[in-house]
């Protein structure tokens, strides 16, 4: 992959993470609390995450095409790291306190990881479809 396009998925993978979390906070506050609105600091402490877990994609970067194995280990790395360094963050800033916030915002984050897999993995589908059939009209 060339940097060129890490740099546009990493974009994309900001945006993508930042407007689910705020899609998924909509939803849950308009159920569980109609009354609370979003303050500047926590949009701005949203985007401070979305853009941390989007530059953890480095792990999954690399200049030569990678084995399933090698990517199933780096995915792996990742989500584990993205855990690790969310939380970690989290607890300096005080927005977990305790163990149950800590599980909670683990539950969270592995929500998420997969929606950002799932839609990663339908746009490759889509790509990948739209080649074979260019590749069929060449024959």
């Amino acid at each position: 992959m060339k940097l060129s396009e890490f740099a546009k998925n990493i974009i994309h993978s900001f945006l993508m993470i930042f407007a689910l979390i705020i899609l998924i906070i909509t939803i849950l506050r308009t159920i569980f609390y109609p009354d609370l609105a979003f303050d500047l600091k926590s949009i701005y402490i949203i985007m401070g995450f979305s853009l941390l877990g989007s530059l953890m994609n480095i792990i999954l970067y690399s200049s030569h095409d990678l084995s399933e194995q090698q990517m199933r280990v780096r995915i792996i790395v990742h989500f584990g790291a993205l855990e690790l360094i969310l939380i970690s963050l989290a607890a300096v800033l005080g927005i977990v306190n305790n163990a149950l916030h800590v599980i909670i915002m683990a539950l969270e984050i592995a929500v998420i990881y997969v929606i950002v897999r799932l839609l990663s993995w339908q746009n490759d589908k889509k790509e990948a479809k739209k080649i074979n059939e260019k590749l069929k009209m060449m024959r």
